[in-house]
């Protein structure tokens, strides 16, 4: 199973206690990039060579020195890249857009303020620009945005600190037919606002693998002068694999900026073989009653205003548009026969909040092996929105944005080449 080796990969630092050189360092890395088709975008059709169909494409290296007595000094730095132009960063087809639901006055309820609607239009336009600005992957420019972290393996487990994935996105991973690669990973219909932290910054964990467990323990510091509790992270993991099937369990909480719960999952999964192939579940909660990032909204809003009702209305409306209350659920097969590999999956966004932003997302992706290193990969995925649902496809290697208009559906079809070293 290629994605539970990548958590031990991620937990242990891909390392065991087994005897080695004293010292030493692998250059890896993966070029992911081809043909992608979207359809339902604002300004129609979307047809562009991309980076990251079926992974992202990245440049890392890991190091590990043997200390004696069962203990390993490790390290990873792990940048990402843009093949398609040699960039760190990327932005969504869609660019800048925000869903109707958090970029219009009717979306967010603000039709009726005491103020001309042209001055409630403008006031929405200066607080979506600022959100918008930071809609993308990696718009910071960080060399190593994907992993940074080094550690100790020892014979009790491994510690690491760093940039590190969540233990809860780990076993969303892990559960997904799809291994997080392409438009069809059930991530994808959760990718605005974010359902899940994928990495973080900051970050101590503890791993250890044993009998057939990978288990994990993260704290991840908020850094903010005078509060332990300000942005600070909690999570946990725990996976067993046994012959013929697998189950797991996944924790993250996070905190906002105002040291109040935000961001919270449990993420459950399962998969057993199936015949020839291998039969995936997974059913994770999102919650987040109170969003980070946007508590400064109303006291702008009253600088610009002069109004601090008005500014007091805008807070109030920005913070439900981005709060989140639902279920993510998955069933996928795959199946891999020699050089062919084929995935059918359907996912679910089931929105619990007044929006009732929901999306369906069905399709299959098939990869032809060449070599052990290289492959060629065909996605065909359609997404289906619900109520003021707007979700477009993306791909491993970027988000998709938004569809025209709430309710709008996509479908993505991607052609691309795959090729690891």
């Amino acid at each position: 199973m290629k994605k539970l080796s990548l958590v031990a990969t991620a937990v242990l630092g891909l390392v065991s206690t087994t005897a080695m050189a004293q010292s030493n360092v692998t250059i890896y890395g993966i070029l992911d990039g081809g043909y992608s088709y979207v359809s339902g975008l604002r300004n129609g059709s979307s047809n562009a060579i991309v980076s990251g169909i079926m992974d992202g494409s990245r440049f890392g290296l890991r190091g590990t020195e043997d200390i004696g007595g069962g203990y390993k000094a490790i390290f990873t730095l792990e940048n990402r890249l843009e093949l398609d132009t040699g960039s760190v960063t990327n932005r969504p087809a869609s660019g800048t857009q925000l869903p109707d639901r958090m970029s219009t006055a009717a979306g967010l309820g603000l039709s009726t303020l005491p103020i001309p609607a042209a001055s409630t239009a403008g006031l929405i336009g200066a607080v979506n620009t600022s959100i918008a600005s930071g809609l993308g992957v990696n718009i910071a420019g960080n060399l190593f945005d994907r992993q940074a972290f080094a550690g100790l393996v020892t014979p009790v487990g491994a510690f690491t600190l760093g940039r590190q994935y969540t233990p809860g996105y780990l076993v969303g991973a892990t559960f997904d037919a799809s291994q997080t690669q392409s438009s069809l990973a059930v991530g994808q219909v959760a990718s605005f606002p974010p359902a899940f932290d994928i990495r973080l910054s900051n970050t101590v964990q503890y791993g250890i693998q044993l009998n057939g467990v990978t288990a994990a323990l993260m704290y991840g510091a908020g850094e903010v002068a005078g509060s332990s509790s300000k942005g600070r992270f909690l999570g946990a993991m725990a996976i067993y694999k046994a012959t013929g099937f697998s189950l797991g369990y996944g924790y993250n909480q996070r905190n906002n900026e105002l040291a109040q719960k935000s961001l919270t999952n449990n993420v459950f999964g399962a998969t057993v073989d199936v015949g020839p192939g291998t039969l995936y579940g997974q059913y994770a909660t999102i919650k987040d009653d109170n969003p980070t990032g946007l508590s400064t909204i109303g006291a702008t809003v009253t600088g610009a205003s002069g109004s601090a009702a008005v500014g007091a209305a805008f807070q109030t409306a920005y913070n439900q548009a981005f709060m989140q209350d639902a279920r993510l659920m998955h069933i996928g097969y795959k199946l891999t026969s020699g050089v062919h590999t084929v995935v059918v999956a359907f996912n679910r966004l089931s929105d619990r909040t007044t929006k009732n932003a929901s999306t369906d997302s069905y399709g299959a992706t098939y990869s032809y092996a060449l070599s052990k290193r290289t492959s060629l990969n065909g996605v065909l995925t359609r997404f289906n929105n619900k109520g003021s649902g707007q979700a477009a496809p993306g791909q491993a290697g970027f988000i998709g944005g938004v569809t025209s208009t709430a309710g709008t559906g996509s479908t993505n079809v991607a052609l691309g080449i795959n090729h690891k070293f």
